[in-house]
């Protein structure tokens, strides 16, 4: 039995998912709106970018993680990216909410460039760090406890933008005029980005990785590839990301066109997205408990069951209905809070296995790919909005047809819960129960203790 992690180390870990998320949340909740309403490009154009940007640097988390397992210091593989890109990832982001004095097209080359930079940036630091949760224990339920822990931070950081942002910008922006406005959105990004560099900092400071590869180990990265190509619980597990990251996405980015355009108070997102967060971590906190009782991929299923059934009956909601809207949203966020901790832990699950099939250990390379398809399920989503908007004839700052109305009612409650209920089709095929999970834990163990 290893000795449990001490607790400032889980802490610690959690902290840098809050930083994390001080980038995150505002991507997913505010920069669609924030190209559309602010910078002044069209919905489609928008969409568009967004979509290619995050196809391009999805093609990029492999790479990262290929570099980060084959990277060594005297702080670890995957310690060091913490501090090494913090400052990067703050000056992109401070440059993509930055509006500059350009015509449509320049706008537009703008804005493809510093987005690509920002997700870059953003994926060099969040790879290694995703791939520390994976070498900081090799127990399961070591693991589950870190992972919950630390999407209590990630939901609190969420809690806090989505809470917090609006107000950022206007007192920062000294004002409610569109270019007092887009100073605003600068400015408060790079508060979110000096306080990111700090919680980094302190996971980088907190930490420490135990796991290695094998000693001998020595791989190409097309090996690495070809290990995950023939581990089903990870491929599994890829789908799973891509279809769960469109559902979430699709609520997540619309509600503030929900607010609005349909229930006509936008005053009402400050509040609507934190009850959510708050939801969401308190669902996480109930993650180590759960997978005592239930296993994980059981639990998987019931929770995405419940978040297609919630997610359908936001269709019946009416623009009034402001209670029912919230209780909804607080029931979305404690079943899809211990998601993903539960994903996380199983992406360590299955590095474990593929050590365990292949004598090979590419713990980065297993948290990029999965990583990869989130990207894409965020790419496609932001695909389906800004088709749905073209379609209905969605116009920025002005009252929505009802057609337009519709699609945005769609997008909030039928669309999502689809994408649930395959998720739920996917985890049939999952084969890594907690009984073979034990089996594959001692078998290590055994091929590493001294003879």
């Amino acid at each position: 039995m290893a000795t449990p992690l001490p607790w400032r180390e889980k802490i610690s870990y959690g902290l840098a998912d809050m930083g994390f998320n001080f980038y995150w949340a505002n991507i997913a909740t505010f920069l669609m709106m924030f190209y559309t309403d602010v910078y002044g490009i069209s919905a489609a154009a928008a969409a568009s970018m967004m979509f290619v940007i995050k196809i391009v640097n999805a093609f990029t988390d492999p790479l990262i993680g290929a570099v980060a397992d084959r990277t060594s210091t005297r702080f670890g593989k995957f310690r060091p990216y913490l501090v090494w890109m913090a400052l990067p990832l703050a000056g992109a982001g401070v440059l993509t909410y930055t509006t500059p004095d350009l015509d449509q097209s320049g706008k537009l080359a703008w804005a493809y460039g510093t987005y690509l930079l920002m997700m870059v940036c953003y994926t060099c630091i969040n790879i290694p760090y995703n791939a520390l949760s994976g070498v900081m224990s090799a127990e399961p339920q070591e693991r589950s406890t870190i992972n919950g822990l630390r999407f209590i931070f990630a939901f609190a950081g969420s809690l806090l933008v989505t809470a917090a942002t609006p107000a950022m910008v206007l007192f920062l922006g000294g004002g409610e005029g569109i270019d007092a406005t887009r100073r605003g959105w600068q400015l408060t990004m790079l508060v979110w980005g000096v306080l990111a560099s700090l919680l980094f900092a302190a996971t980088f400071y907190n930490t420490r990785e135990r796991i290695a590869p094998p000693p001998r180990q020595r791989t190409r990265v097309r090996d690495d590839i070809g290990d995950l190509a023939g581990n089903r619980p990870w491929m599994v597990l890829f789908f799973l990301a891509l279809i769960i990251m469109v559902s979430i996405t699709l609520r997540t980015t619309t509600a503030a066109y929900y607010f609005k355009y349909v229930v006509g108070r936008p005053d009402l997102l400050a509040s609507f997205l934190p009850a959510y967060m708050a939801a969401a971590a308190a669902g996480a906190a109930l993650t180590p408990v759960l997978t005592r009782f239930i296993d994980k991929k059981t639990l998987m299923m019931v929770l995405m069951s419940l978040t297609a059934l919630l997610s359908a009956a936001f269709f019946f909601v009416g623009p009034e209905q402001i209670t029912a809207m919230y209780a909804l949203q607080i029931a979305l966020g404690l079943v899809l809070g211990p998601k993903s901790p539960l994903a996380f832990s199983m992406y360590a699950d299955s590095a474990d296995y593929n050590e365990w099939r292949n004598g090979r250990r590419a713990t980065a390379m297993t948290f990029a790919a999965a990583t990869f398809s989130q990207k894409l399920g965020t790419a496609l989503a932001v695909a389906v909005i800004g088709t749905v908007f073209t379609k209905l004839g969605y116009v920025p700052n002005a009252a929505q047809s009802s057609g337009s109305q519709a699609g945005i009612v769609w997008l909030m409650s039928i669309i999502p819960a689809m994408f649930a209920l395959l998720a739920v089709a996917v985890m049939f095929f999952y084969n890594l129960d907690s009984a073979r999970l034990r089996q594959v834990q001692a078998d290590l163990a055994a091929r590493k203790a001294p003879l």
